[in-house]
């Protein structure tokens, strides 16, 4: 796969000013292996200021890089792209940050925010953040493991029994069970929720407490717009938010896919960093752990890695929305 130098993601540290993070997001969407990676699909750059052209990038990707059409990420399209074309995407890819885990920066942080997903992401990332804070990573507050009320699709479910894992109807169901088995625990210590009678307005959480552990939170939260979508990666940032004292100057480490990083990390400074002060580091789940090794993994081929360009430019767009408006 050809090498292209590393563009770095908008600066998460505590005290970062919205200056700084706008000349990140500027970096980021102006440089020049996206600017490449339009070209070569036909685009022309679009001109004018930095919103200017994050709308003509949101308007260019929904054109060409959208596979889902609103649906759920398993059931989007993969495109037929030329061997040529797909080598350029892996490329621009791995240098736009969705390809090569980083392991976190910090020795310790104030708390670890596990993001949720499709069934085997579930598992896949609280065991890696079980492998951080046993592997000597510190968390002073708790670890946040975040989902929603999705159902589950019938091939998450098929890979849960595969992967010896029963009960599950929802996405929360999904990381519950991962908790229990990535941190050897049964029962919670504390519950709350609300069921509304629909999943988009339903939420819930859940404390266990670890041995020699921090205690581990899992939260499903209501959707912002229940009348038109399931809560989203946002939502559940938000409403751990609430329910979490967040300081000025707290690091939050947050653990995703690799190829979220990039979108997942610009959410988190929009709904976290933003209004709360905090830090934010975003890394993405080292397949090399051993921990990981018996649990699935899936294939990212290129269409999903344009899609989630895509999801980080409508990132960034939303991002610099907030921090345009003051």
């Amino acid at each position: 796969m050809r090498i292209i130098p590393d563009v770095p993601l908008p600066n998460g540290e505590a005290g970062t000013t919205p200056t700084e993070i706008l000349d990140g997001v500027r970096s980021w969407v102006t440089s020049a292996p996206l600017r490449e990676l339009v070209g070569h699909f036909g685009g022309t750059w679009p001109a004018g200021d930095l919103a200017t052209v994050l709308t003509g990038l949101d308007d260019f990707s929904a054109g060409h890089w959208d596979f889902r059409g609103g649906r759920e990420r398993p059931e989007a399209r993969e495109p037929a792209l030329a061997p040529r074309t797909a080598r350029l995407v892996l490329a621009v890819s791995a240098a736009l940050g969705l390809v090569r885990p980083v392991p976190p920066n910090r020795p310790a942080y104030a708390h670890l925010a596990v993001l949720g997903g499709l069934a085997h992401a579930c598992l896949r990332r609280v065991a890696y953040a079980a492998h951080l804070l046993r592997s000597g990573t510190e968390v002073a507050g708790e670890v946040a493991v975040l989902g929603s009320f999705r159902p589950l699709s019938e091939a998450e479910l098929r890979m849960l029994a595969e992967a010896g894992v029963a009960g599950c109807d929802t996405e929360v169901d999904a990381l519950d069970a991962a908790v229990r088995l990535a941190f050897g625990v049964a029962e919670p210590a504390a519950s709350d929720g609300v069921d509304a009678g629909h999943p988009h307005h339903c939420w819930s959480w859940r404390t266990y407490w670890p041995a020699g552990l921090p205690p581990v939170r899992v939260l499903a939260a209501p959707s912002s717009e229940p009348d038109r979508r399931r809560a989203h990666t946002a939502d559940t940032q938000r409403f751990w938010a609430e329910h979490v004292r967040l300081s000025p100057g707290d690091p939050v480490l947050t653990v995703t896919a690799p190829i979220y990083v990039p979108f997942q990390h610009c959410d988190a400074l929009r709904t976290l960093a933003v209004p709360y002060g905090c830090g934010i580091e975003t890394v993405g789940v080292d397949p090399a752990v051993p921990d990981l090794a018996r649990l699935p993994e899936p294939t990212l081929t290129p269409g999903r890695h344009l899609q989630e360009i895509r999801s980080t430019v409508r990132s960034m767009r939303a991002l610099h929305a907030v921090l345009a408006a003051g």
